[in-house]
């Protein structure tokens, strides 16, 4: 049954002060929220180390931003600003990446009504050399809404991470309101990020630093990693009065055998990095459910986890992923999901979240108070009044899952 969710109830006034344009100088000096039991502890984030449980399984998203925003112009001198979304041909990131001449993006395109479908240029004012080498055109191939299919055609053989790399800019959200500047190109990006896909950053991992990982590592707390690329619907607000409303987006993942037998085998508390981490983990439950039904996992859908009852206990779900790799010879589970976690859902792999602290009306404040039990205003309350920053160069929380988040 899907939950009917009113969406005002998840509000609150997050002044444009509070919302962090820029990093702080130091990843790790952050502030952390440490959220158990009711109580609440402010700390620095650089001592998040000796505040994980005993015998913690830690899991990072490992993807990695791409410079997914590309500025052209037409022949008429209109500029328009295309954002690569998600890959259609080839529709694999790494065979995308790899692709020497052309290739098809799914794209929100600013200025759309502007565009004609002519061939654009890339607008290129520095006369860059490099840029002008590559000749980077763009053309457009069909309209789908709110967003459209483009191709990329470019010369002389540069793989196309290679012409992103050269050509694009780096997608900060948009509350920040102002432009991508070099500070982004570092700080918006994870020490650990590995896997090219994502059009936004797991923001929760930007604040760690190698010597809190090291800290970390020293604890013998063990560390996996999962990758779920992140899609730009992600940090939008819904906007139905109803979160029944609310579409979300198709976001992929992977995680490899290794992972899930360990995750099967442990026992250990779960502390997810991020709402991505969390979502991902989450999904695998239910892949596992559909192993055992059907035979095979599938893609996950959005509201799957509030249909029905499902007696499988963790371990068993997680098993029969692992079980289907192994029996089909594969070494990676890859698959998509729309789940959307909100006050209701039962959570089956995470115990410990470390996130930001996110936006008024937005599925990822849902996911917390879900998380926590309902006790998100709380929280928040006291992020406000102890002058914490929000959003995705804002400060950090670590939230232990509340009795009544299941």
């Amino acid at each position: 049954m899907i939950p009917e969710i009113k969406i005002e109830d998840y509000t609150y006034d997050l002044p444009d002060g509070r919302i962090a344009k820029y990093p702080l100088p130091e990843r790790d000096s952050s502030k952390l929220l440490c959220y158990h039991n009711g109580k609440i502890e402010e700390k620095v984030f650089k001592e998040i180390s000796s505040l994980i449980p005993e015998d913690s399984m830690m899991v990072f998203n490992d993807t990695r931003v791409v410079p997914a925003r590309l500025r052209f112009v037409r022949p008429t001198g209109a500029h328009i600003e295309i954002f690569c979304l998600e890959p259609v041909l080839p529709q694999e990131y790494a065979s995308m990446f790899s692709e020497t001449a052309r290739c098809r993006w799914k794209c929100i395109i600013g200025n759309v009504k502007k565009w004609k479908g002519d061939l654009l240029s890339l607008y290129n004012p520095l006369n860059d050399k490099q840029i002008n080498d590559m000749g980077l055109s763009a053309a457009l191939v069909e309209r789908d809404g709110a967003t459209s299919i483009v191709e990329f055609a470019w010369i002389n053989g540069f793989p196309f991470s290679k012409v992103l790399e050269a050509c694009g800019s780096v997608p900060i959200p948009p509350y920040l309101n102002r432009d991508t500047e070099d500070i982004d190109l570092e700080r918006y990006q994870t020490l650990y990020a590995r896997f090219r896909g994502s059009v936004a950053a797991p923001t929760a991992g930007l604040h760690f630093t190698e010597e809190v990982l090291q800290a970390i590592r020293n604890r013998g707390i063990s560390m996996e990693t999962v990758c779920l690329h992140v899609g730009a619907g992600t940090f939008l607000p819904v906007k139905s009065s109803s979160v029944s409303g609310h579409t979300m987006h198709r976001e992929p993942f992977v995680v490899t055998r290794e992972f899930l037998e360990k995750l099967a085998a442990s026992g250990r508390k779960v502390v997810a990095v991020g709402t991505t981490s969390v979502r991902t983990l989450e999904s695998l439950y239910y892949a596992g459910v559909k192993c055992i039904e059907n035979g095979a996992p599938e893609d996950i859908g959005q509201w799957e986890p509030y249909g029905r009852e499902y007696s499988y206990t963790t371990q068993e779900a997680i098993s029969a992923l692992a079980g289907w790799l192994r029996a089909n010879g594969k070494e990676e589970l890859q698959l998509g999901t729309r789940i959307i976690i909100v006050p209701g859902f039962k959570f089956r792999v995470t115990d410990v979240l470390v996130t930001n602290f996110h936006q008024p009306q937005s599925t990822l404040l849902l996911l917390i108070s879900a998380f926590v039990g309902g006790d998100w205003r709380s929280i928040y309350d006291y992020a406000l009044g102890h002058d914490f920053r929000f959003l995705s160069y804002g400060d950090s929380s670590m939230l232990f899952r509340g009795e009544n988040g299941n």
